[in-house]
């Protein structure tokens, strides 16, 4: 590859409908985006087509950053590979009994069926203590023969949890040894490896479904490398994590459990970065695609970052990855009447295949897409993603009389207003419920909508919130593929201590700080990518004694600043006041856990670069009007090609915003505004 053609950074986010791409020249700061329908079954297929549509030549790539939705689609269709479980004897149901908890908060029952058989569940004996000692030795031969069984029985991927390896992997190491010669792939997933970490269903949680994933994932990289290879690419192959990191395509295929949220992370890693360049610190961010309606909270400028989460009941991974609330209110969730006669919202999609009724591609039930379709909000004549030249507005109109319009006595178009009252309902729902969950004021924050349909629901979130505004950024159907572009490289460590915190030598554990940096740093260094500089985060899980949940508390200074008991538990308290409101006084402290994070800081571009040529004026950019209907009437609402608004150009409602990745309805009683980096400023005018 010669280094000085290979210029381009490709983001790719391959979504459940659209596969999105976005690609800027390093060296001359030309941006351009490009969606494409994504193939389900064979998302290689998609991968390329989207790549190809934004290069000529693979040889001109620098990097190549994937979002991916792989291994989340893999988890909820249960499409994983025959996975086998070996653990400690007496521990055979540790997947079985999980927390005890149910799918509904008021239901009696709940079916759960984990990933791994309790069939394909093998004790073996060996035993290591809390404190780390080796009760007893792992049987080699019992072990041998759990193995044997397990291959007898077609099993694809193994998973080894052996009771309290967190504290000393000893016995799992000699079970990885044993492996090598007796298990016929890498398919190998150890919980001392995964998650050196207390909580024992947990860690057999996350270690079974990152065996579940290892051949899917595993073998859909490997396609994506091979191909990538035979077309003479030459450049970085980096995967998005959960956490909004990225780390390379090998330890992906190896660890793919940590792509579960992929994608979303991505788009919410570049929403806070877009948000901060325009001076807006706090934003909700509002992903809706074709199958959800994706939400996170940026507070300060900084995403919220969970330390496990559910992918669907049961299914729980504990891995650092950026908090996202996700409900069935995408632009393909199926509107239909529940027995109560009331208008329901998904969580039914019908996805990119057969799509929405307007698509023409046999389905015959009406979606979100389709009623926007038939109140004028969309253009039937040129739908975004290109991948069909018109959209069938009259077929879409009938879907929804024939469904819902005539059942409920209703005129067809106030039956379509209806799905879309009840879609911002369900959305505005979920945004109030995250932040107003965890202390944050709606009105102090801003909307940030993406993806392709989250743009049409701006004016609707506001009002119906009261947020402060909406910032719609420049290209809304693409920010996942940017964010992949933006992110950094990361590395995540972390140590159970289980220990009161006067027990704690503050020495010993900036000692522990020091080392996992001194890792860290080495491995990002080993990436062989580009850094502009290196940080260390490091952070203690920490609470009362007695309590079960722990507060995650910030140790910034941790790495670089010398520690003490009294500047710990000065952090502990400021972090408990500032969740729970109040300190609980004489009660003793623990901690549990400590995390380090080591974030290697890619170069960023300017977003400058996405701003407007300014060589249009408002009045060229206008492309007629068009009747829209909203709040019982229709109104004649102007539209424009939003790529050619320049900046400090207001449009005011009612207005639709046309661009290839989205499209933007401005409502009565609201304006937007260009600002210099091409975002679309939305707020109220009365």
């Amino acid at each position: 590859m010669n280094a000085t053609t290979a210029q381009t950074l490709i983001g790719i986010d391959v979504g459940g409908t659209f596969t999105d791409v976005f690609a800027i020249d390093q060296r001359t700061g030309a941006v351009s985006v490009h969606k494409v329908a994504s193939t389900r079954g064979s998302e290689a297929d998609g991968f390329f087509e989207g790549i190809t549509s934004a290069v000529a030549h693979f040889s001109t790539i620098a990097a190549i950053i994937h979002g991916t939705t792989v291994g989340t689609n893999a988890l909820l269709e249960r499409k994983g590979a025959e996975t086998g479980l070996i653990t400690t004897a007496g521990f055979r149901d540790i997947l079985q009994m999980r927390r005890r908890d149910r799918p509904t908060t008021w239901g009696l029952r709940g079916q759960y069926d984990p990933v791994v058989s309790r069939a394909m569940s093998i004790e073996v004996p060996e035993r290591t203590l809390a404190d780390g000692s080796v009760l007893t030795r792992l049987n080699e031969e019992k072990f041998a023969q759990a193995v044997e069984q397990l291959l007898s029985a077609g099993i694809e991927s193994i998973a080894v949890v052996f009771i309290n390896a967190h504290a000393n992997p000893a016995n799992e190491n000699r079970a990885r040894q044993l492996l090598q010669d007796l298990w016929p792939n890498k398919h190998i997933s150890l919980s001392s490896e995964l998650l050196p970490e207390i909580r024992e269903f947990e860690r057999a949680s996350t270690t079974a479904l990152n065996a579940y994933l290892q051949p899917v994932v595993g073998n859909y990289l490997r396609t994506l490398d091979e191909r990538l290879n035979e077309n003479g690419f030459g450049g970085e192959f980096l995967i998005v994590q959960s956490s909004g990191g990225l780390m390379n395509a090998e330890t992906a295929a190896q660890t793919p459990v940590r792509t579960a949220l992929s994608g979303p992370a991505a788009g919410v890693y570049a929403s806070a970065y877009l948000a901060t360049q325009s001076g807006f610190n706090n934003v909700i961010t509002c992903d809706m695609g074709g199958t959800s309606f994706d939400i996170s909270v940026v507070a300060d400028g900084m995403a919220s970052l969970a330390s496990q989460t559910s992918v669907d009941f049961g299914l729980v991974i504990r891995a650092p990855m950026i908090e996202i609330t996700t409900i069935g209110a995408g632009g393909g969730s199926i509107a239909w009447i529940d027995p109560e006669g009331m208008i329901r919202i998904g969580p039914e999609s019908a996805g990119s295949t057969p799509g929405p009724v307007c698509y023409g591609r046999g389905n015959d039930r009406p979606t979100v897409t389709d009623a926007n379709v038939v109140l004028g909000r969309i253009n039937s004549s040129q739908p975004i993603g290109g991948q069909l030249q018109s959209l069938d507005r009259d077929a879409a109109r009938y879907a929804i009389e024939k469904h819902i319009a005539r059942p409920l006595g209703m005129e067809v178009m106030a039956a379509a207003e209806a799905i879309i009252d009840v879609a911002n309902a369900l959305m505005a729902g979920a945004i109030r419920l995250v932040s107003i969950e965890r202390g944050h004021d709606p009105r102090q924050f801003a909307a940030m909508p993406f993806g392709g349909g989250g743009a049409l629901h701006t004016c609707a979130l506001v009002r119906e919130i009261g947020l402060a505004s909406a910032l719609v950024p420049r290209y809304p159907g693409i920010v996942s593929a940017l964010g992949c572009v933006i992110a950094d490289m990361r590395q995540d460590f972390v140590k159970t201590l289980n220990q009161p915190l006067s027990d704690t030598d503050p020495v010993e554990l900036q000692s522990l700080i020091a080392a996992f940096s001194a890792t860290g740093s080495r491995q990002l260094r080993e990436a062989k990518a580009e850094f502009s500089e290196i940080e260390v985060h490091s952070s203690l899980d920490m609470l009362y004694i007695g309590q079960t949940h722990s507060v995650d508390v910030s140790l910034q200074a941790g790495a670089t600043e010398k520690l003490t008991t009294a500047s710990v538990l000065s952090a502990f308290e400021h972090r408990y006041k500032q969740v729970y409101g109040r300190l609980l006084d004489q009660a003793a402290t623990a901690i549990i856990n400590l995390r380090v994070t080591v974030v290697g800081r890619r170069p960023k571009f300017d977003p400058a670069v996405l701003a407007p040529d300014n060589n249009h004026t408002i009045e060229e950019a206008q492309r007629g009007r068009r009747e829209v209907y909203f709040s019982g009437k229709t109104h004649q609402a102007t539209v424009y090609n939003r790529l050619q608004l320049p900046v400090a150009a207001t449009v005011t409602g009612p207005a639709v915003l046309e661009q290839p990745d989205t499209t933007i309805w401005v409502e009565p009683g609201f304006s937007g505004t260009i600002d210099k980096q091409g975002n679309l400023i939305v707020s109220r005018t009365k």
